[in-house]
């Protein structure tokens, strides 16, 4: 069964969250997104907990749906938590975030306890705890061997197993003689597999993407796509294996969109490519002080293969921007605005979920469903030809599809022709 799952999101109880997270309307959504499988997100937060048993029941194995739904292909859910570690290691201080799978209730129920015991699990929905990586991966493992611990957006460099500010430089430095068990990495917003492929030492690695959203029109921005069992062990077989007749491919953010691609000062408005930090000895020409080291130049500092080196068996990618998106920018006005959502409905309704909008249906159909400068976009989206000025330091790049006052004809001609994706 081909499966398309986001399995990395966030309640309404983290912090920076909207309050509209809730298991009814992130079920409506997915149905609108096109996805199969949801994460729940926050399992440890006993208040979103309460709900995942209240509302949610079983459904095919290990995984569960809404207990109001009667529909056969209702959303499901897998249940997942995101935790922060903070801890000291080797000398330094590690700040890294991980994203946790259980199978059960039963199996969330013992892993909520232990770690209930080591902080304060009310606080967020992604708690703060002063843990070692090690030691989380045992807990969970001890509650039920079938859970599983995937590093998550691995090269944030605040945040993650890879981070310039606080990291590893491999997964054995992080778990030591429990790194057998790691089998995936997420990559994150701002490295796609392609930059992940540079690092022989991830050629036994599944690389997910996830959206870890925050929002509903979110869920989706990054995702997975399978072609397996629709049940817990099916998914986790799945990317375990990294089997690409199970594992087809990941949808990804182009990564220069990601909040952490390039280095950067955000406060000075600074942003550098990793040979332009080196020019300037990693020190911001505006204050003085050392600039974030974002991913790409993390990724180049651990790598031993060149650019386009790929490995065998590499599960492919598509890189996407979010339908909201595309038609704001083919509009010319934001997201979130009326039109746009409106146009959005209509396109989805009509062509069966975002992703088919984004990936299979056809120009024809999409223009019919839209008008043709949205398909364009949709077009021009999938052949990658956009322009896109890196994000840095926390504040995501900027995609633009069309040059200014583009008009449509001339547009139809480059189409064919020799628009490439470029950065500023």
């Amino acid at each position: 069964m081909k499966i398309i799952a986001d399995l990395h999101i966030h309640s309404k109880y983290s912090r920076a969250v909207s309050p509209e997270m809730t298991f009814e309307n992130i079920s409506l959504w997915a149905q609108k997104k096109g996805i199969q499988v949801m994460g729940t997100g926050d399992f440890t937060h006993p208040q979103w907990f309460n709900d995942i048993k209240t509302k949610l029941e079983p459904a095919e194995g290990g995984l569960y749906k809404l207990a109001t739904s009667h529909q056969t292909l209702a959303t499901r859910f897998i249940l997942t938590a995101e935790i922060s570690l903070i801890y000291s290691k080797a000398g330094r201080a590690r700040r890294i975030h991980h994203l946790v799978f259980a199978p059960s209730i039963e199996a969330v129920e013992k892993i909520n306890t232990k770690l209930g015991w080591i902080g304060n699990l009310k606080s967020d929905g992604r708690p703060i705890l002063g843990l070692d990586s090690k030691e989380l991966l045992k807990i969970i493992l001890d509650a039920d061997p079938r859970c599983a611990l995937v590093p998550a957006h691995a090269w944030t460099p605040w945040f993650s197993i890879f981070g310039s500010m606080s990291g590893f430089d491999s997964i054995e430095e992080c778990f030591d003689e429990m790194s057998p068990h790691i089998f995936a990495i997420e990559t994150g917003l701002s490295s796609d597999p392609a930059m992940n492929w540079r690092l022989s030492a991830l050629d036994k690695i599944s690389l997910i993407s996830n959206s870890d959203s925050h929002s509903l029109q979110k869920l989706g921005r990054e995702a997975n796509v399978f072609d397996c069992e629709l049940s817990y062990g099916g998914i986790i077989d799945a990317i375990k294996s990294k089997d690409p007749e199970k594992f087809l491919y990941t949808v990804e953010f182009f990564p220069e969109e990601g909040k952490y691609h390039y280095d950067g000062h955000r406060l000075c408005n600074v942003y550098f490519s990793p040979e332009e930090t080196k020019k300037h000895n990693n020190l911001c020409p505006v204050c003085g002080k050392k600039i974030t080291v974002g991913v790409l130049n993390r990724v180049g500092e651990l790598s031993d293969r060149k650019k386009d080196e790929k490995p065998i068996n590499a599960i492919p990618f598509k890189n996407l921007i979010p339908l909201d998106e595309i038609i704001g920018e083919a509009f010319g006005v934001g997201p979130k605005s009326k039109k746009v959502g409106e146009a959005y409905e209509k396109l989805v309704a009509g062509l069966g979920g975002e992703f088919n909008v984004l990936i299979d249906a056809s120009y024809d159909d999409i223009k019919k469903a839209s008008n043709e400068r949205i398909a364009e976009a949709i077009r021009r989206v999938r052949e990658g030809k956009v322009n896109i000025r890196p994000g840095y330091d926390g504040e995501y790049g900027k995609i633009s599809i069309f040059r200014e006052k583009e008009e449509i004809n001339p547009l139809r001609q480059l189409a064919d022709g020799g628009l490439q994706s470029t950065l500023f």
